[in-house]
């Protein structure tokens, strides 16, 4: 009986501002999927729940708190059979502090349209394309 996790969850932020936008990032270039853009967020790690996992992984890229009772569950994505990778997506609509890229990223705030009409990361694509307005 193996004894680790044959999947690797990873958690997602879709983070609307008061104008409705998506706060979305650029992955460096240099990273896996790199100058492509996506919900912020990143891998679950050992002892961790999802939710603080995401409050985490935010803190460290973009410098803001994010309530994790205020993360409402929204959608999952994999990419089937070939990547063991199961992507979960939160949406919030509030948090606490300045938006500072802290992890050699660009990002933005853009409207449906506007994301719709970037490069994305497959799963990233397919919860963009699903998510509830």
């Amino acid at each position: 009986m193996e004894e680790n996790p044959t999947w690797m969850p990873v958690v997602a932020l879709a983070l609307r501002d008061e104008s409705g936008r998506l706060l979305l990032q650029r992955r460096p270039d240099h990273k896996h999927h790199g100058g492509l853009w996506e919900f912020p967020g990143g891998k679950v790690e050992n002892g961790e729940n999802p939710r603080s996992a995401l409050c985490r992984e935010i803190a460290e890229e973009l410098g803001i708190t994010i309530d994790l009772h205020a993360l409402q569950p929204s959608l999952v994505a994999d990419e089937g059979l070939q990547n063991p990778v199961v992507l979960i997506l939160y949406s919030a609509e509030s948090w606490e502090g300045q938006v500072t890229p802290l992890d050699d990223q660009n990002w933005g705030w853009f409207s449906r349209d506007e994301a719709k009409a970037l490069p994305m990361p497959p799963m990233d694509a397919d919860l963009l394309v699903r998510l509830p307005e």
